[in-house]
């Protein structure tokens, strides 16, 4: 459970008490004691099985894959996944891959519907890029239509593993994630994946890198 939750349920739960210590309706003390339980789901924060196989790249976040695609970027061509989370996912964010934050930046920006492509561009986000040794993995916390805040807990220079929680997005929002172009994609648009658990794309290892695929849970 993320901490906000109990933070909305408490806070909800005093309203309840005060509605219903002036006896109002029961349906006016009933209704704050529902949003309570749902921000106590809502933050739910379940544990994952980590895959450990050597060049796995998993999913940041839960959600649908809306978008694979091309795109060139100023190093070369790369591999876009757009993961769009709805009200009803888990919105705890985890790192895709081990290595060294190289970049965090946050932009200030609109709160149009994660769905659109233009979101992208015109929306508030925060830009994780990740050192994973031979290549770097990017990815985007995107605001939405209900979103109205992004949490990022890492900072340039900190060490990270893959499946780490490394932020959250409060409401409906997208994940993108870029992707190095010999990254062997292994999801579609159309298909559900979990933060932490899913693959997204492999990177072809050396013969030498161990190969175990005990999982992880974290």
């Amino acid at each position: 459970m993320v901490r906000d939750g109990f933070y909305y349920a408490i806070g909800l739960g005093a309203v309840a008490g005060v509605l219903w210590w002036l006896a109002m309706p029961v349906v006016l003390v009933v209704l704050p004691i529902v949003l309570a339980a749902f921000f106590l789901w809502f933050f739910r924060d379940p544990n994952r099985a980590i895959p450990q196989m050597p060049g796995q790249i998993v999913s940041p976040g839960d959600g649908l894959v809306t978008e694979a695609e091309w795109i060139e970027t100023t190093s070369g061509s790369r591999l876009r996944l757009s993961i769009f989370l709805n009200v009803f996912d888990v919105h705890v964010n985890r790192s895709p891959v081990s290595g060294t934050v190289k970049v965090v930046e946050f932009r200030p920006g609109e709160f149009l519907n994660a769905m659109k492509p233009e979101s992208v561009l015109h929306n508030e986000q925060t830009l994780v890029v990740i050192d994973a040794g031979d290549y770097d993995v990017s990815f985007k916390q995107i605001a939405g239509l209900l979103a109205r805040r992004i949490v990022c807990n890492v900072k340039v220079g900190d060490r990270v593993e893959r499946g780490q929680r490394v932020g959250l997005i409060k409401f409906g929002s997208r994940v993108d994630v870029l992707l190095p172009a010999e990254a062997e994609l292994k999801v579609k648009t159309g298909m559900r994946v979990r933060g932490g658990s899913s693959v997204l794309a492999v990177i072809a290892q050396t013969d030498s890198e161990p190969t175990g695929s005990t999982a992880v849970v974290a």
